[in-house]
């Protein structure tokens, strides 16, 4: 039986330089998700949850036009950066 791990894509970061990048565990956040392990995908991806809502307002906005679109993705964005930064380097630290 393949598991969908089975297809995900490794991280080039990791795989020449040995350690990890900003970005992984995304996919395997994204999968928990999924999987509805949302505590698990918090753990693993703390930033999914900022990601998702704002990868959501972006497409919508190509559609339908809102009043306060460009001010919540400007603090979606800079939360999910914020997000990123600090888990990475908890995640360095420990």
């Amino acid at each position: 039986m393949t598991l969908p791990e089975d297809y995900m894509l490794p991280c080039l970061n990791k795989k020449l330089f040995g350690f990890e990048c900003l970005g992984c565990g995304l996919q395997r956040g994204i999968s928990l998700l999924f999987h509805g392990q949302f505590i698990d995908a918090f753990k693993m991806y703390p930033a999914i949850f900022t990601l998702i809502p704002l990868g959501l307002l972006i497409a919508s906005t190509f559609i339908y036009k809102f009043k306060y679109a460009n001010k919540i993705i400007n603090a979606l964005a800079i939360a999910s950066v914020l997000i990123i930064i600090i888990s990475f380097i908890i995640k360095k630290t420990n």
